[in-house]
């Protein structure tokens, strides 16, 4: 069984990616300082404009570039690794791919995952701006503990989640730019807490703060027990994730056993609601 210490870097992004970094790196040495193994930044923690207005293609960087570059740098340094939130270029250049990249502990690139479901929701047209991924997923490991990755609205959709599982995800990680509003951060919650018990996973959601976001970045074990919780400011929330405790609890239900894929695969085919 293995154990990993989880912190969620929780911040407010800004149309400046420098000082974005600047704020990242300051998060992740903190984070390194209190024992972390690995630290979970909101979605497009890179660069957020709140107008919603910034043609997004020149800010778009490869995994290459230097924004991921500096923060393989850290991780090596530190010996803790980084999910987080970016944009990277796309075959249609003005629509880049809202992303989630995965950095280990000794700073090599562990992969990427591209958001699938655009947020065209609450008044919102992300599909406007970002292309869709293609629904190749992100799992990696650190010691010795599974995470697999989603952003933002992919929360509303447990399909993704309980495919993760399935893969062998531990702990589910949701980078986030969860807009604030009547009951949303209820909903972020609600929501964030039944994807940890219907998959008996933990959860974890690094959400962004201030200016029309809900912060509340939260860490639930697989019972939808909260380990970790951070209100409305800016820094870290940290709590430990057991493998020992996944299986503890897969031992008392196991939902996982009883999917039944043979009966689901049959109603894709029913007609439409009329």
């Amino acid at each position: 069984m293995a154990k990993a210490r989880v912190a969620l870097g929780q911040f407010r992004s800004i149309a400046d990616k420098e000082a974005n970094l600047r704020r990242m790196l300051a998060l992740h040495a903190d984070a390194a300082a209190a024992g972390a193994d690995l630290v979970v930044f909101p979605e497009v923690a890179m660069f957020t404009d709140e107008t919603m207005t910034t043609d997004l293609a020149p800010v778009a960087e490869p995994l290459d570039g230097p924004f991921v570059t500096r923060l393989r740098e850290a991780a090596a340094r530190a010996g803790v690794g980084i999910v987080t939130g970016m944009y990277e270029p796309a075959p249609e250049p003005a629509k880049p791919y809202n992303i989630a990249v995965a950095i280990g502990t000794d700073g090599e690139l562990l992969g990427a995952y591209r958001k699938i479901h655009m947020f065209d929701a609450f008044g919102f047209k992300e599909s406007d701006h970002n292309r869709p991924g293609d629904g190749e997923l992100l799992l990696f490991t650190i010691g010795g503990v599974r995470f697999g990755v989603t952003i933002c609205y992919d929360l509303r959709f447990p399909e993704l989640f309980r495919e993760l599982a399935e893969r062998g995800a531990d702990v589910i990680l949701l980078p986030t730019a969860w807009v604030g509003g009547h009951l949303k951060e209820l909903q972020l919650s609600t929501l964030g807490r039944a994807r940890a018990i219907e998959n008996t996973v933990y959860f974890a959601a690094a959400d962004q703060t201030g200016a029309g976001m809900a912060g509340s970045s939260e860490l639930f074990d697989p019972m939808g027990v909260t380990v970790a919780s951070i209100g409305e400011s800016e820094g870290l929330a940290m709590g430990t994730v057991d493998t020992e405790r996944v299986a503890e609890v897969r031992r008392k239900v196991p939902s996982l056993q009883h999917v039944r894929h043979d009966i689901y695969g049959t109603w894709r085919r029913v007609p439409e609601p009329v």
